[in-house]
């Protein structure tokens, strides 16, 4: 039975003014009733509702057993750097049972909390050992865990970024990630990044302090040598691996987002790629990308942030599809200032999403001027909920936080579709059933990005450098 508060403990509770609390009662945001001219309010309710809006903090605890049930009979994934969960539901759908979920940020962890209250939630990697792991994943020590997946901080590996690999914080996170994975031993093991993982240098040294009077590139300076430095330490630990550069839209996501997706097995056999579902050009009689319109259609409300009067000028000017490249030549040079004679294809300024494609890739911001995401018709930012249908969260699903947190949660995700080809896969080989291949089939726009062909272009560049300091000596 649930315990009752009274209006002053709930004010308390949730560090608000009484007065805010009797009308948080009479919107029916608080589940709550009036006995005379007291109110009487539900406490799970209250911490709920403190939680969503961050007036009480999502702390850490164990999975929660509820007396007398036994555990889901399906196999076990831990999950780390969650976030908002993309990845997560994703392999819940395929058939996982996910009891752990660790992260650091504020809003993600009042995600969790909210929509997942019986998964363990713990904070920063670096702060808990195996046994922790394994404790509040009420797990024992003879307990096999099938599969542990996570997305360390991209932001260290991003093109956007100034690449520092693991120079960085976050890129040490990403080791911490790995060995604690590999001390666990899980049959599985599956890392997401974004593509700049695929050539970021494991150690930068500056352009003035390379030439003939300096020391050849070790290979950890190389473009890709954070990468080799991964794979090292996976091989080291008789991890087989394979990996490729996913486009989302291939799985049924509306959305082309590309991902570095790294299928680790201990048995020591090489995983085979993931299973696409849909192709942009019906490629071996499979399905069209799914669009835009198809995703977000029924949407009976809208929340989002808006554009500035000075920008929606121009906006008024475009169609579905269209960008900034569709004015006319004097708007253009008059719409993008300076920017207009800088390099790039500047594709996201001005940005009108089309009807019949997939999205492009969310960004945590819809309304910032280089990555515009502007609705096809209507003279405003994609609304946070067709974030989150592009993204596959269930319409459901609760986001804590204020706006802008929302669409940095739902920004940051993974699509729930990829993540169910990725559980999809790990279920076949934990049967040791075969998945269908597609050879030749084209994962992403970029080439040479899966295993096989990169570590040969990475030993190629190695070989090059080398063969060039040579020369110059």
């Amino acid at each position: 039975m649930s315990t009752q508060l009274s209006i002053a403990d709930t004010a308390k509770v949730l560090n608000l003014s009484e007065q805010r609390v009797r009308t948080l009662c009479r919107s029916g945001e608080l589940e709550s009733e009036k006995i005379g001219k007291a109110w009487i309010i539900q406490e799970a309710s209250v911490k709920r509702f403190g939680i969503q809006f961050s007036h009480t903090i999502a702390e850490d605890h164990p999975v929660y057993k509820t007396p007398g049930v036994k555990p889901l009979n399906k196999p076990i994934a831990l999950s780390f750097f969650s976030g908002a969960m993309g990845l997560d539901l994703g392999i819940e759908k395929s058939g996982f049972d996910i009891r752990l979920a660790c992260e650091v940020d504020k809003y993600c962890r009042q995600t969790i909390a909210l929509n997942k209250p019986e998964v363990a939630l713990l904070g920063d990697i670096s702060h808990y050992t195996a046994a922790d792991i394994r404790a509040n994943a009420g797990l024992d020590q003879s307990d096999d865990i099938d599969l542990i997946m996570g997305g360390p901080p991209c932001q260290a590996f991003s093109t956007a970024g100034k690449r520092k690999a693991f120079a960085d914080d976050r890129g040490n996170v990403f080791v911490n990630f790995i060995d604690l994975a590999i001390e666990l031993q899980p049959k599985f093991i599956v890392i997401e990044n974004v593509r700049g993982l695929l050539s970021c240098p494991l150690l930068h040294r500056p352009h003035n302090k390379r030439g003939a009077e300096f020391p050849e590139l070790k290979m950890d300076e190389l473009k890709g040598g954070a990468m080799n430095f991964i794979l090292s330490r996976l091989k080291n630990s008789n991890y087989s691996y394979s990996f490729n550069l996913y486009s989302s839209a291939n799985f049924g996501s509306p959305q082309v987002r590309e991902r570095v997706i790294i299928v680790c097995s201990r048995d020591g056999d090489t995983p085979p790629h993931l299973v696409p579902t849909h192709s942009n050009n019906k490629q071996f009689g499979l399905p069209q990308w799914k669009s835009f319109k198809k995703a977000v259609s029924g949407i009976e409300e809208h929340h989002h942030l808006n554009f500035p009067e000075k920008r929606l000028y121009y906006y008024r000017m475009l169609k579905a599809g269209q960008n900034w490249r569709s004015l006319p030549l004097e708007l253009q040079k008059e719409a993008m200032g300076k920017s207009y004679y800088a390099g790039g294809g500047k594709t996201g300024f001005l940005r009108r999403l089309a009807w019949e494609k997939p999205s492009p890739t969310l960004v945590t911001h819809p309304a910032m001027p280089a990555t515009d995401l502007a609705h096809p018709e209507e003279d405003r930012p994609l609304s946070i909920e067709e974030y989150k249908r592009i993204q596959e969260f269930p319409d459901s699903w609760v986001l804590a936080g204020p706006l802008i947190q929302q669409y940095k949660q739902v920004g940051n995700a993974v699509p729930a579709s990829l993540g169910f080809a990725v559980g999809n896969l790990i279920k076949k080989l934990l049967k040791n059933d075969i998945p269908a291949q597609y050879p030749g089939f084209k994962y992403s726009r970029y080439r040479n990005t899966d295993q096989l062909n990169w570590e040969m272009d990475f030993r190629k560049r190695y070989e090059a450098d080398n063969k060039t300091q040579s020369c110059l000596l």
